[in-house]
């Protein structure tokens, strides 16, 4: 029996699959081990089976928390291009298009695509930023509470309101939208660069997040420009207002072109107070350090290195999918862990880098821990991979997902069923 084609059995034991060592508490590399489904959880794969199948080593995985992206902004590529590749370009077209389409139906039909194709992948959790300046909070918090509900058997969804931080003012405005979030059951964010009383308003920040008890999520220093140091005052604001909460800090782009001396000790900062950090390897890349004619030196990822060897979680993310900020991606987290483990060196690395796909995200997200014992739901991801040079060489669309210990259709959603919303304004 070919391992695609797994029997339907009350008790289905899965003999000779391979795993990374660190999702079960061991030391090394590849572990070997069987495992067992009934009643849509893992079992104890010692007891008696009504079917088996020998699945030769073939990897796998518990299915993906993908812990930053933008499933708002999400396939306008076709009618709102990049023009020019750059961060401001993509800014300026996405501020342009929002405002002239994303209605609750636009929001709606290309948020749920987003939603689809991540669930063939294999994701179970999804925590997405949503851009929130008035009037698009009302349109954009309601789509996402929505679709909450309906994608609630499939996928886990979270929320991050998504402003600058010059809009965290304590004003009406500012409570309104943090008392959305509260209500809808999200996460404070905010977009931090260096503004002088960027340090006041963090404060205001982690007052608002700790009165309403709520987590914390920035993008921070989305920039090779090294006098871009708000990671370093989003840690300092954390301790100086006692803020509880978790953290976490994407991009943090900046630490990567950054005086060696003054990156790390914002890290050894960064660990005292707990906060994790999101590196977005594969929209960084396209957007850093691109010019016209010039070939791109700086690359702007984050020294994730550095921050393990510290203690700090590290969390690698899809962000943007076919958008001006990233103009391709598909919501793939194996994609995503094959891209940064090319990009950040993984590899010849420390062995439990894994955590960074799967333990990591959920821990700081409050999405249910990833597991392989017994008890935990069936919900994996077996690749055809037998080791990690296999896994990485090819994208696995042939790649298998149960849920509930059933496999699902994994066909793709057809980006023609966008086409209506890609006409011109």
């Amino acid at each position: 029996m070919d391992f695609m084609e797994l029997p339907e059995a009350p008790r289905l034991r899965l003999t000779n699959l391979r795993a990374p060592a660190c999702l079960l508490g061991r030391e090394g590399d590849l572990v070997t081990l069987d495992l067992a489904i009934a009643d849509g959880k893992l079992a104890d794969p010692t007891e008696p089976a009504d079917a088996e199948v020998d699945m030769g080593g073939r990897m796998v995985f518990p299915c993906f928390t993908d812990a930053h992206t933008h499933i708002d902004k999400g396939h306008i590529w076709a009618r709102s291009p990049n023009p020019d590749g750059t961060f401001m370009g993509a800014l300026t077209t996405v501020g342009e298009d929002r405002t002239a389409r994303w209605s609750a139906e636009d929001v709606r039909r290309r948020a749920d695509f987003s939603l689809r194709s991540a669930w063939a992948h294999g994701t179970r959790n999804l925590r997405t930023h949503l851009d929130s300046s008035a009037p698009q909070d009302d349109i954009s918090w309601a789509v996402f509470r929505e679709l909450r509900e309906d994608w609630a058997d499939c996928i886990d969804l979270q929320a991050v309101c998504l402003v600058g931080v010059d809009a965290v003012d304590g004003g009406a405005a500012w409570k309104k939208l943090s008392q959305t979030v509260k209500d809808s059951g999200g996460v404070l964010g905010t977009v931090t660069y260096p503004i002088p009383d960027v340090a006041a308003r963090l404060d205001i920040f982690f007052e608002t997040a700790g009165e309403l008890g709520l987590d914390a999520d920035f993008h921070s220093d989305e920039t090779l420009d090294p006098s871009s140091a708000t990671l370093r005052e989003i840690a300092l604001a954390a301790k100086r207002t006692g803020y509880t909460g978790m953290i976490n800090c994407g991009h943090c782009c900046s630490l990567s072109t950054q005086d060696e001396a003054e990156a790390l000790a914002t890290l050894d900062l960064c660990a005292e107070v707990g906060l994790s950090i999101t590196s977005l390897a594969m929209c960084n890349m396209y957007l850093q350090d691109r010019h016209a004619a010039r070939t791109p030196r700086n690359r702007g990822v984050t020294l994730v290195h550095e921050a393990r060897e510290r203690g700090i979680p590290v969390i690698f993310a899809s962000d943007n999918t076919r958008d001006p900020f990233y103009a391709y991606g598909d919501l793939d987290m194996i994609e995503v862990m094959r891209e940064a483990t090319r990009i950040a060196h993984l590899d010849h690395s420390r062995g439990d880098w894994t955590e960074a796909f799967l333990t990591a995200p959920a821990h700081a997200c409050g999405f249910e821990a990833p597991s392989l014992a017994a008890g935990a739901p069936a919900d994996l991801v077996i690749t055809r991979a037998r080791s990690w040079t296999e896994l990485f060489a090819r994208p696995q669309t042939d790649r298998i997902v149960l849920r509930a210990g059933r496999a699902i259709d994994r066909t793709l959603p057809d980006y023609a069923e966008l086409d209506d919303l890609m006409e011109p304004a």
